[in-house]
């Protein structure tokens, strides 16, 4: 009689079968990932603001800039892991893959430790450049010190979900994450009201054997991570000048606007599912020598992406008064976010494109130039945009208008990119 093996979460084929169904399945898992740990990084906002006060609610916001810089970069790094483990599960290299498996796991963990002593060694004169306020500044920095002891352990989570999302298994950084938000909760009850403290655990397991350097499979990852990192730090140095903007306004229109944007967090997360999905069966497929199922998987990517983005914007427009009311109670400031939700609901949807073509240039080991173009879209031009555009009209409308217009802008941009790229190392059979 045969023995029954045990039960394992099935990984999604992504060489073979339906695209439009093995992207869906394979994105649903990761998308709820992305929402639950939206959902536990407010938890931390939400239970410093209710239990411990003001001054630990803002001073918990303070080190949001820095939190997002620090993350970006491990998350990069997990976007390397993913693409060069894909590749090499795609080659059907067992030495390789081997080879990739152990590089990645040195590179996430070293990465790991070095944000963790520059976040603990430097919290103090970071917050202190960012003008953080006397009142906050002793609490934001014990708040980040804290906070930096965890940043190893998420480096390692980050890089078994490049692993496991490579392989086709995203049910299990699923339960993986619930379990670590739950834990991320009741620990944060427990030492905000219990014994005034902040903590956030993630945890990740991994077999460790024959680990060691492997110069050319460390010269993937980096090229990938590194940008990818960056292109989310970017992402956050160009809000902070559309904050600048923001600030000229009265408090009502900046509490509006504070409100407003946790849709940004929310949907930004969901959309970028399909961002991984794309990348991962990208570069699987063009391992396993499947050409024509890379293009396909870039625009079913994208398109999925399109849809939840006009979708969830669609639902913002129509029950965005209740969605502001989770964060604010005065009607002028739910007012007063309705703004922004009025111009962002029709927004999202375009940087799809972006975000997408940026996805499958990674997939296909281009990861440098996309960065460049993201520089000069999202972050010049929205510069210029304000001390031009907005500071002529200085409008709400022409504050926030600038997000389509360089999301457009730059989706564009990366897409030719994409599309010039793809003729060049896989058309032509050239070897990354």
């Amino acid at each position: 009689m045969r023995r029954n093996k045990p039960s394992q979460p099935r990984s999604i084929e992504m060489t073979t079968g339906s695209l439009w169904r093995n992207i869906l399945l394979f994105s649903l898992p990761l998308m709820l990932t992305q929402v639950l740990e939206v959902l536990f990084n407010l938890s931390d906002v939400a239970i410093a603001g209710k239990f411990a006060g003001y001054v630990a609610l803002g001073a918990v916001g303070s080190t949001t800039l820095l939190v997002s810089l620090f993350t970006g970069l491990l998350i990069g790094m997990g976007a390397g892991v993913n693409v060069a483990i894909a590749r090499s599960l795609g080659l059907g290299d067992d030495e390789q893959l081997e080879r990739t498996l152990h590089t990645s796991f040195l590179i996430c963990a070293c990465a790991g430790l070095l944000v963790c002593l520059v976040c603990a060694g430097l919290a103090g004169p970071m917050l202190r450049m960012l003008h953080t306020k006397d009142e906050l500044i002793d609490s934001a920095v014990s708040y980040l010190r804290i906070y930096a002891l965890g940043l190893p352990a998420m480096a390692i989570y980050n890089f078994g979900n490049g692993v496991l999302s490579a392989s086709g298994d995203t049910k299990r950084p699923l339960i993986y994450l619930s379990v670590a938000g739950a834990v991320n909760v009741a620990l944060n009850l427990f030492f905000v009201i219990v014994l005034h403290r902040l903590r956030r655990p993630d945890a990740c397991r991994l077999q460790l054997s024959k680990l060691r350097f492997h110069r050319a499979e460390c010269r993937r990852v980096l090229m990938i991570g590194i940008p990818s990192g960056l292109q989310n730090a970017i992402f956050a140095v160009a809000n902070l000048f559309v904050q600048v903007g923001v600030n000229s306004f009265d408090a009502v229109m900046v509490s509006g606007n504070s409100a407003a944007a946790n849709a940004d967090t929310l949907l930004f997360n969901m959309m970028s599912a399909f961002y991984t999905a794309c990348a991962s069966f990208i570069s699987r497929n063009w391992g396993a020598g499947k050409i024509d199922r890379m293009k396909k998987s870039y625009w079913i990517s994208v398109f999925y992406a399109f849809l939840v983005g006009a979708g969830a914007g669609m639902l913002l427009l129509l029950f965005g008064r209740q969605f502001l009311s989770i964060f604010a109670n005065e009607p002028e400031v739910i007012d007063a976010g309705m703004q922004r939700l009025r111009i962002m609901g029709f927004s999202y949807g375009v940087c799809a494109l972006m975000d997408g073509s940026i996805a499958a240039s990674r997939g296909i080991g281009r990861s440098i130039v996309p960065t460049v173009i993201v520089i000069l879209g999202s972050c010049m031009f929205r510069v210029a945009w304000i001390y031009t555009v907005f500071a002529y009209f200085h409008t709400i409308p022409s504050l926030y208008l600038l997000y389509i217009f360089s999301w457009a802008i730059t989706g564009v941009a990366e897409f030719l990119y994409f599309h010039r790229s793809y003729k060049k190392y896989v058309l032509d059979a050239r070897i990354w």
